[in-house]
């Protein structure tokens, strides 16, 4: 088993919009690396508490949007009544969370990891408010398509637990891609073969994973939200396909089929959450 505690990444800072020390330049050791390509996942401290602050008040911000915008939000049903889900699409609307993630420390870690300089393929807040809706054990790359190389990582806004959904994963399955069901997602038998790791964070702390890495996560059955930011990198060579990417999207929810039991909210149909009834 991986402690949680390994492989720290040492930083200097050169300052950001969102808040003075948020953006930093990012070297990753040769441990981390090496632990990425054999374990298909790092973990990392980024943000001290005042940039941990500053990023929950721009999560905040999108939080309280309207639907009127070009952003993209999403609700589910839970026994709280109808809750927001996921909100995607946002950098161009959100200068300090487009800064975050667009330039600077994330994308050069981005690079670093994927071997090759990257873009900003996609980006959402999953923010599983209390008596929110996990998510089944999945890979992401079937729901990632026009691109071949890409990594994500979730950066906590609020501390993730075990009570409240965190992340789990399974470490040195990130080689190939797993067989489906019809959901797209792992199928359950082989889901119960593999050995999952539970990977709490504290609020700040950020974890990469490869896009073939298996994970999956809990309902939130506590009394405390579990906000999380979820940017997606492609390599830069395979072009800037962020607008093609929600296009594809957009068209595909609009038309997709409501069995009565889940709302889809992505590519593959991994969300537990309910539908609101329209």
């Amino acid at each position: 088993m991986v402690s949680l505690r390994e492989l720290w990444w040492h930083v200097d800072f050169i300052g950001c919009s969102l808040c003075p020390r948020s953006m930093r330049v990012m070297t990753l050791s040769t441990d981390s690396k090496t632990h990425f390509d054999t374990h298909g996942w790092v973990l990392s401290a980024v943000l001290n508490e005042a940039e941990t602050a500053a990023v929950s008040e721009a999560v905040d911000e999108v939080q309280s949007w309207s639907d009127s915008g070009d952003w993209m939000h999403h609700y589910e049903l839970t026994d709280a009544g109808v809750r927001r889900c996921r909100t995607e699409y946002f950098t161009p609307f959100s200068p300090g969370l487009r800064a975050l993630l667009c330039a600077g420390a994330m994308i050069d870690i981005a690079g670093q990891l994927m071997g090759t300089s990257a873009v900003l393929y996609k980006e959402k807040i999953n923010y599983k408010l209390a008596g929110g809706a996990g998510w089944e054990p999945h890979q992401d790359a079937p729901a990632y398509p026009f691109i071949d190389n890409h990594v994500s990582c979730m950066i906590a806004i609020d501390d993730a637990t075990t009570e409240n959904g965190c992340l789990e994963l399974v470490s040195g399955l990130h080689h190939e891609l797993i067989p489906t069901d019809a959901r797209g997602c792992i199928p359950a038998a082989v889901a119960e073969s593999l050995t999952w790791q539970a990977m709490p964070l504290r609020a700040g702390q950020v974890l990469w994973f490869h896009s073939r890495t298996p994970h999956r996560s809990g309902d939130n059955r506590s009394t405390s939200d579990r906000r999380a930011l979820y940017p997606t990198y492609n390599a830069a060579s395979e072009g800037d396909l962020r607008e093609a990417y929600y296009a594809r999207k957009r068209a595909e929810l609009a038309t997709a089929a409501t069995n009565g039991e889940r709302v889809q909210i992505s590519l593959i149909d991994d969300f537990r959450g309910r539908p609101v009834p329209s």
